[in-house]
């Protein structure tokens, strides 16, 4: 029997000097965490993701750029805005970012609903990383997923929306799809958080500090009417969510103040809206920092507690109706 299918990179990660505020064994706990997990059948499928090539980055960045991360000539300028020491291991892991989010899209057109357990590298734009993001994991796949879906139905686009709810803004995605009207970005952010200087996006909401449940839930249901009304008659086929819990209220870096119910409120209504109309949904997990890992561990499993439950939705609608998922 099927299984919700999950991509991962952990195994490929990079060691970082000490003190460094990047929660790198985030990762690897959630793996642990959900690989244990008593889910209902038929359960999560987990898989180590494939390396983007280099090919397949050039969808989104330029070949500069690409050479330089690969061959290590990064200028000491480039290396501080990425905010990771250049090392072999670093160029396998963010390949491996942007190959788990590859699969996990072409999971999704077939399947429904399929994820990365990282990915969200929405800080990265064509020419430049920044943030702690080397290349664009959502750009490329969207890209990729554009060009393949136009292969095997010549006549047809693929619309694509991403739903950024990071709680920094996706400058980098915006600034790879301005202009491009086939991808519509919405990024929902805090005002004063990072990048402090935005790039606008198709749909930009900013929050002030301190943003709690209630605001920020109607401001996500505002969003998403809008999301929804500019798409008309013709709504994406594919939407990346950006499931960042760097929204919470215990978050190091987010300056928000949702609860963990607020956060899962959140995510049933992304899900929600997106499986209702139909429409493929990867999930990305984004930004999460909290002062104790294993607090974002479980914000982050929550989200996958409900991404699997809206999959089991979507295939027994599926088996019933005798449309795909």
């Amino acid at each position: 029997m099927a299984r919700m299918q999950a991509f991962y990179n952990d195994v490929f990660s990079l060691s970082l000097p000490a003190g460094h505020r990047f929660p790198m064994g985030k990762y690897q706990l959630l793996r642990e965490v959900l690989s244990t997990r008593p889910w209902p059948q038929p359960g999560l499928r987990l898989q180590v993701s494939d390396a983007a090539s280099a090919g397949e980055l050039a969808l989104a960045h330029e070949p500069d750029y690409i050479a330089a991360v690969f061959d290590g000539t990064l200028s000491p300028a480039q290396i501080r805005e990425i905010g990771f020491p250049w090392t072999p291991s670093m160029v396998e892991r963010a390949r491996r970012s942007v190959g788990a989010t590859i699969a996990a899209a072409r999971a999704a057109l077939a399947e429904g609903i399929a994820g990365s357990l990282g990915g969200g590298t929405h800080h990265a734009s064509a020419d430049r990383g920044g943030g702690y993001c080397v290349f664009n994991d959502l750009a490329v796949a969207a890209r990729l997923m554009q060009a393949e879906w136009h292969r095997h139905h010549v006549r047809q686009l693929l619309r694509v929306a991403v739903i950024d709810l990071d709680v920094h803004q996706g400058n980098g995605t915006a600034a790879i799809f301005q202009g491009d009207d086939t991808v519509f970005t919405l990024s929902m952010h805090g005002a004063r958080n990072f990048p402090f200087r935005k790039v606008a996006g198709d749909l930009d909401v900013e929050l002030p500090d301190d943003c709690g449940d209630d605001d920020y839930l109607a401001a996500l249901d505002k969003a998403l009417a809008e999301l929804w009304r500019r798409h008309g008659d013709a709504p994406p086929g594919l939407v990346f969510y950006q499931a960042g819990v760097d929204v919470h209220v215990g978050d190091r870096l987010g300056r928000l103040a949702l609860s963990a119910e607020g956060i899962a409120e959140r995510d049933r209504r992304v899900m929600r809206q997106v499986s209702e109309r139909g429409i493929a949904l990867v999930l990305t997990m984004g930004g999460g920092y909290g002062a104790d890992i294993r607090t974002t561990v479980a914000l982050q499993t929550s989200t996958w507690d409900i991404a699997h439950a809206t999959w089991m939705q979507r295939q027994a609608h599926s088996r019933h109706s005798g449309q795909p998922a």
